[in-house]
């Protein structure tokens, strides 16, 4: 009997989409003939929504929505050949479905999270995928994990949110379930420690966790 639910980050969770996300911040950049901004200061705003990063990068307000429609017309094109699992992340999947209910709750848009999950033969694993179009605020907000749990058939409150930034754990902590994150994605031990008491070193190693709580 599945009587906990697990909802997973992608990005630096799952997965390692970097070479894609690089890539298409450089092409939608190109796009508009302006520089392309140091990869170290993309990299810092991985796990954003995509206009909160390209606002932060020094796209006007006004061009945000154009710059985003340029990255996706490029990364979709890329995504699943450019994005691989990360270590042990199929095994953490895989003994997680054994006990628990999963989702999937991130910042991507939710279409091409789909569409790469299928691409891995992975989708088939979560019963619900909450991406950027469904909701209104993004996490850190609570909106996306509490969007989520309504699509879940299921009572319990044995819950838990696993990702690799404090977005994900303050999203988790605002929603009202447990939290862990992961060491193997772009938020550091230093600002990981300030937002869970539960840090491990990747998916794996969380729902084996998950799995005794």
């Amino acid at each position: 009997m599945k009587n906990k639910i697990i909802l997973f980050d992608l990005d630096g969770t799952l997965i390692d989409s970097t070479e894609a996300i690089l890539e298409s911040f450089a092409v939608a950049f190109k796009t508009f003939n302006q520089p392309v901004p140091d990869e170290r200061l993309i990299k810092a705003e991985i796990g954003h929504p995509l206009d909160a990063m390209f606002s932060t990068l020094g796209v006007d307000e006004e061009k945000v929505w154009e710059y985003v429609d340029a990255y996706k017309m490029h990364y979709r094109q890329i995504s699943c050949a450019k994005t691989m699992l990360l270590a042990e992340a199929k095994e953490a999947i895989e003994l997680a479905s054994q006990y628990a209910i999963l989702g999937v709750v991130t910042t991507k848009t939710a279409k091409y999270s789909i569409e790469l999950l299928e691409y891995m033969g992975l989708m088939s694993y979560f019963e619900v995928l909450i991406g950027r179009e469904d909701v209104q605020h993004p996490k850190p907000d609570p909106e996306p994990i509490q969007k989520a749990l309504v699509k879940l058939p299921s009572d319990t409150s044995n819950i838990w949110m696993i990702g690799d930034t404090c977005m994900d754990m303050m999203a988790a902590k605002a929603a009202e379930i447990g939290s862990v994150g992961v060491t193997c994605g772009y938020g550091s031990v230093e600002s990981l420690v300030k937002c869970t008491d539960n840090i491990y070193q990747n998916a794996l190693e969380a729902v084996e966790f998950i799995a005794k709580s």
